[in-house]
């Protein structure tokens, strides 16, 4: 496969692509998520991923997705929504595309809930039977692999094809998807995705709904740009290793010692001494001021001219940090919306003493909010994303909190978690040989 993301290679044929896909499929969910002859290279390892995510999600393969907005509430939360201004746009671009094609434009929110479903008439009945429809939650941990969830899930254009939707009444369908971000903070604000039939298995469908996310993305910098805002730095840097750094209109990736003391300094607006700044970024005692020194000059020289200041060393534009919004929404209250931006630990592989403090107290903060919030829709985001598949605490809770119809599979993962714990803790007795 030449691009990973992409569901057929040039010339594949794509009838015996899905009879292969669809055999795959079966062996994967015969067995428990645990195929007994491995899937790749048949199915792709984006795809792959997906599906073990998935079936740790509980997604029954034959369930469909669930409507969780009514369209009270659906109009009124899109009318306040960031991706209703590009609307517009995306109508304008993708709007004739899908019904000369008979294909379907739809437009989701970070949760995977689908805020607009638009296209051709007979395309639009199709997909409503199995509740391809606004309002409905198609994220990865509740519809299971799909272009939208999986785009939202892993933060990239994605292409998924005929049986490599985890759910068998969505393989009769192809779709493409891609994520769109705030461009001020590099928050994912949500996915745009074109579905279709096995026309839209072709290389060109991605790269048309990336243009389409990207025009998206830069309709929102113009909109959204407010007065005297061109200095401020936006920091994108929960749930990666390397933080996105947004300046002057420019996305840039960093590397882990940037991310890590960009982390640090947004986080102490008012300035460290070097000395502070040292103990702050490395456990390591031996390591010298000079170490620290080279890598703020290199951080300095990709910052601009005065952006990086000294005596103390402190960010001389304001910072929109995504884990400081989230500690604002915590204390404001609002456990919902500090969910909805927590896409996971803060720079989870740092070993900075800073950063793992904060990464720590911003995750256990948000999990004691939603213990106490007790909301089963909420506790279950949690539960299944990758840093709340194994937490026991968040499971209990879940328990006590979802109706007695849904508790059967929550109950399921709480014997499995205390096995593991007990066969961890009877390891840990067992005398050394």
């Amino acid at each position: 496969m030449n691009d990973p993301w992409v569901a057929l290679e040039r010339g594949a044929d794509p009838v015996e692509r899905a009879r292969a896909l669809r055999r795959a499929h079966e062996a994967f969910t015969a067995g428990g998520g645990r195929p007994r002859e491995p899937v790749r290279p048949v199915v792709r390892p984006v795809v792959a991923d997906s599906w073990r995510r998935s079936a740790r999600a509980r997604v029954c393969p034959d369930g469909n997705a669930c409507v969780e907005l009514d369209e009270e509430e659906l109009a009124a939360y899109r009318e306040g929504h960031p991706l209703a201004a590009v609307m517009p746009v995306v109508r304008e671009l993708m709007g004739a595309y899908a019904a000369d094609g008979e294909h379907l434009v739809a437009v989701c929110d970070t949760y995977g809930r689908l805020l607009w479903v638009e296209g051709h008439p007979g395309a639009l009945r199709r997909a409503g039977r199995m509740n391809f429809v606004a309002g409905a939650r198609w994220a990865e941990s509740a519809a299971g692999t799909n272009a939208p969830g999986t785009a939202i899930a892993v933060d990239r254009p994605v292409q998924v094809f005929a049986a490599e939707h985890f759910r068998r009444p969505v393989q009769a369908w192809t779709c493409a998807a891609a994520p769109v971000h705030d461009p001020r903070t590099g928050r994912v604000l949500g996915a745009v995705d074109i579905t279709g039939g096995d026309g839209l298995a072709h290389p060109h469908s991605l790269a048309f709904v990336q243009a389409v996310a990207r025009a998206a993305e830069s309709q929102l910098a113009l909109l959204e740009r407010p007065p005297g805002a061109g200095d401020r730095l936006g920091l994108t840097a929960l749930g990666r290793d390397e933080a996105v750094l947004v300046a002057g209109g420019r996305r840039t990736r960093l590397s882990r010692r940037h991310s890590e003391i960009l982390v640090v300094l947004a986080h102490h607006p008012q300035g460290m001494g070097g000395e502070e700044l040292l103990a702050a970024l490395y456990d390591d005692e031996s390591v010298t001021p000079v170490t620290l020194r080279a890598e703020l000059s290199r951080l300095r020289a990709l910052l601009g001219p005065g952006v990086l200041r000294s005596r103390p060393y402190r960010l001389a534009a304001p910072v929109d940090a995504d884990f400081d919004a989230v500690g604002r929404r915590l204390a404001s209250g609002a456990v919902a919306s500090a969910l909805g931006g927590y896409a996971g630990p803060l720079l989870p592989g740092s070993c900075a003493p800073a950063v793992t403090r904060l990464r720590r107290r911003l995750a256990d903060e948000l999990r004691a909010a939603l213990i106490a919030r007790g909301d089963p829709a909420l506790l279950a985001d949690w539960a299944h994303s990758p840093w709340g598949e194994d937490d026991l605490e968040v499971w209990r809770a879940l328990a006590g909190a979802v109706p007695p119809g849904r508790l059967a599979p929550v109950q399921a993962r709480l014997q499995a978690l205390n096995a593991e714990l007990g066969a961890g803790a009877t390891r840990l007795q067992r005398p050394r040989p």
